[in-house]
């Protein structure tokens, strides 16, 4: 199976030189990663000049480490369904070259109730496809698992913590948790709400950041809390029990230090989850 780019030229440049150009100034304006294994990192999700120079925090510290596999969960932002939906097997095209699909990955994932293949569920999503440029930019020969997560209950949320971690043990795998925070606030009261996930995060506080999410209606987890929040949360119980102790939030911003309009902002976070004693911290 062949997955078409969905918004390449409309949410990141169509070409590939002038998408490699924005992807590199992005990681040139992020810190080097001072050291320590990261297992997982959270990365946002919006249109590249939005989401783009937060995000590059998250890939420039997890390219300094070495993955079999990279398993990218997201929220589904189009259809509605229960449990995760697997993009199973092939290639997801993208302006810098095809990202491979791996196989093993997908069957070994696929074992779990809750995980079904629905390629179809990927054809307009954007959240996992804005992981890819980066991803072919610093990690190019790493396959990924593409997922994709419908009603994000706590059951679906604790499920799919519980297959990755059993299906990526016997791996080296980089967990991405696609996620973009509160939507549409003002800046202050953003950055409020956004301070709240980024406390949890920087924790390593999966349980808290779920009674957390499930503090609001589901209708609106995804306003005030964070829309991929499910999936951070199962990524975040995955990388624990693969042996991550730590947290750290490497960058945080909003919208509106691009648009300038701070009215109604979007918050954008990159964390990453590992063992970093020893390593000096930014």
């Amino acid at each position: 199976m062949r997955r078409p780019a969905a918004v390449a030229g409309k949410w990141y440049p169509g070409g590939a030189g002038a998408l490699a150009k924005d992807v590199d100034g992005y990681l040139r304006d992020a810190p080097d990663w001072p050291g320590g294994h990261i297992n997982a990192i959270v990365a946002p999700h919006a249109g590249l000049m939005f989401s783009g120079p937060v995000g590059a925090y998250a890939y420039k510290a997890a390219a300094i480490g070495s993955y079999d596999v990279a398993v990218l969960v997201g929220p589904s932002h189009f259809a509605a369904f229960e449990g995760v939906a697997l993009y199973p097997s092939g290639t997801f095209e993208t302006p810098l070259g095809a990202a491979m699909v791996d196989e093993e990955g997908a069957r070994e994932i696929a074992h779990a109730a809750i995980v079904r293949a629905l390629p179809s569920v990927h054809e307009r999503e954007h959240a996992l496809e804005m992981q890819l440029p980066f991803m072919r930019r610093l990690l190019p020969d790493v396959p990924i698992v593409p997922l994709l997560i419908g009603r994000q209950t706590r059951e679906t949320i604790l499920a799919l913590g519980d297959a990755l971690a059993a299906a990526f043990k016997r791996r080296r795998p980089l967990l991405v948790a696609s996620t973009d925070l509160s939507h549409y606030f003002d800046a202050r009261t953003a950055a409020s709400l956004d301070g709240e996930v980024q406390a949890r995060l920087a924790a390593f506080d999966p349980d808290g950041l779920l009674d957390r999410y499930e503090g609001y209606p589901e209708e609106e987890r995804g306003r005030y809390v964070a829309c991929g929040g499910g999936a951070a949360i199962a990524v975040m119980f995955a990388a624990r029990a693969l042996g991550a102790t730590e947290g750290q939030v490497l960058k945080y911003a909003h919208s509106g230090e691009v648009s300038g309009d701070y009215d109604g902002v979007v918050g954008y976070v990159a964390a990453a989850f590992g063992t970093f004693a020893g390593a000096i911290r930014g």
